[in-house]
């Protein structure tokens, strides 16, 4: 009798969470998760966008080598002549052109780029491009994304 009531007893003394209280604690997850989630994507969207901006960037200062090199002419740098003063980065579709003034660039991946804020055509002068990568480097004014 007395390993009966013993049994009884623990079994009113159990701890452990009712569906209740699972069911709040998977509802508040949710909730943390569809916060963050679109934060995140956000942030990875523009380290992304500041990439190709430095990119461009490495793609100038190797055509400045490449033309004080001898290796452009007419002051067009285009991607063979670029291939030896740049490294890894892909330059299908890159030049970089000198008009005694100022460069300018011209760089594929310039379409990648998803944040209003720092959106390039095709191609770009030296001074803009710093331009923008100091931009990029604070708070940049995002806009809806354009898909």
């Amino acid at each position: 009798m007395l390993k009966k009531w013993k049994n009884k007893k623990l079994l009113k003394n159990e701890k452990g969470l009712t569906l209740v209280e699972l069911l709040a604690v998977i509802v508040i997850l949710a909730i943390i998760a569809a916060i963050a989630v679109p934060a995140i994507g956000n942030i990875i969207n523009k380290s992304k966008d500041r990439a190709i901006l430095a990119e461009a960037s490495n793609i100038l200062s190797g055509a400045k080598i490449a033309y004080i090199d001898g290796a452009c002419t007419d002051g067009k740098c285009n991607a063979a002549a670029l291939k030896q003063f740049v490294d890894g980065i892909d330059l299908k579709d890159t030049e970089a052109e000198y008009d005694g003034k100022e460069w300018k660039v011209t760089y594929y991946r310039f379409s990648e780029i998803k944040t209003n804020g720092l959106k390039v055509d095709k191609s770009i002068s030296e001074n803009d491009l710093n331009k923008l990568l100091t931009k990029a480097g604070g708070d940049v004014q995002e806009e809806e994304k354009e898909d």
